[in-house]
C-alpha cells in the first residue's frame, strides 16, 4: 500500500464516522503525498493542535 493510498483509506475511515477533516489537515496530507514533509511532520502536526492539556487538580 502507498502512502496516498494509506491516507486514503484513513480518511475514508472518519468520513465512516460522519466525521470530515480540516482543511488545514488536508493541506498536510497532501504535502506528505508529495514527500514536502514526513509523517512525523503530520504527528506533531496533530498532536500540537489536538492532544488533551494536562490539568492539575489542586
Amino acid at each position: 500500500m502507498t502512502n496516498a493510498e494509506a491516507w486514503d483509506y484513513a480518511i475514508g475511515m472518519i468520513k465512516v464516522d460522519g466525521l470530515e477533516p480540516t482543511a488545514a489537515f488536508k493541506e498536510y496530507i497532501e504535502k506528505e503525498k508529495r514527500g514536502e514533509i514526513t509523517m512525523d511532520d503530520a504527528k506533531r502536526f496533530l498532536d500540537k493542535k489536538y492532544k488533551m492539556k494536562e490539568t492539575t487538580n489542586a
